[in-house]
């Protein structure tokens, strides 16, 4: 996707933190949409295209939208360049009601590149798993998988999880997505407040091993962002992001916000690469009152 000169090149480098552009194979950001109307995915692609790299219809929220319309939106998205697929959650519908291969052949039929395969509400056998990971790569679409309950009674430990997304990465899935749901509490890595339980995370990462990249983190809450973007950098991947909150990550990833700009302050001043009481050379410009 072209872009165009930045608003604010030449005076701010916004590129100052290194940052893979799309197509890109880690530090993906997946936006969930909940609603999107074809107008406002278009506004949407011109003002954030450029660091959007999936984009998740969320749950079951596409079997609410005409055919048509739903065929139009998703064509407008491939014309970008976007992963599309609709929730885990409705794909869990159809296997309840044994329509696994109906699922995949509408899906594609739609114009969606990828699933979400997901056993977050149902139990799901591994064999079972096994076989939707391949019935989708059959129909041709991209399996992104997704670890981790929905019930905060019954969350994996970091040693289920691995052996889960490292055979899910084995068997075909080019993406394996942490459950965090809509809103990042009381699942996965985050604790009832949202917060981050660093033993779950780094048991997690050291369970992954060298296939680490391939996660995508759900992080719909802004520290939570802050707080992956810190621990692994800015190509961290990163979901559930809140359609109208890309640009505000893409900041924090560049290092445009506070929480991210503060340590890059601070080691520049150990170093010496920047002195708050250095004074500014004079470039001739004249300042009226």
């Amino acid at each position: 996707m072209a872009m165009g000169e930045l608003a604010w090149s030449g005076v701010i480098d916004h590129a100052w933190v290194p940052r893979s552009g799309r197509p890109r194979d880690r530090g993906v950001t997946m936006v969930i949409d909940t609603g999107l109307g074809l107008a406002a995915t278009a506004d949407l692609i011109e003002t954030s295209g450029p660091y959007i790299d999936h984009w998740k219809l969320g749950f079951g929220t596409s079997a609410a939208v005409p055919r048509d319309l739903l065929r139009r939106k998703l064509a407008l998205l491939a014309s970008h360049g976007f992963l599309t697929y609709p929730g885990g959650t409705l794909l869990e519908v159809a296997i309840v009601q044994q329509h696994c291969r109906v699922f995949m052949g509408r899906a594609r039929d739609l114009g969606f590149s990828a699933v979400e395969i997901s056993d977050g509400t149902l139990p799901l056998p591994i064999t079972r798993r096994r076989n939707v990971i391949r019935c989708a790569i059959d129909a041709g679409l991209v399996a992104i998988t997704e670890v981790g309950k929905k019930d905060p009674t019954a969350q994996l430990d970091p040693r289920e999880f691995g052996d889960i997304a490292l055979q899910d990465i084995e068997w075909g899935a080019s993406w394996v997505v942490v459950e965090g749901r809509e809103s990042g509490r009381s699942v996965g890595i985050y604790n009832e407040n949202g917060d981050i339980t660093d033993e779950l995370l780094e048991g997690i990462a050291k369970a992954m091993g060298d296939k680490l990249d391939r996660l995508i983190w759900e992080a719909p809450l802004k520290p939570q962002q802050a707080a992956l973007v810190r621990r692994f950098g800015n190509d961290a991947s990163l979901g559930n992001i809140e359609c109208y909150g890309v640009l505000a990550l893409e900041a924090l990833r560049a290092g445009l916000r506070f929480e991210t700009l503060q340590p890059i302050v601070e080691r520049r001043r150990r170093l010496g690469q920047w002195k708050p009481e250095q004074v500014e050379k004079d470039l001739g410009v004249e300042v009226n009152g």
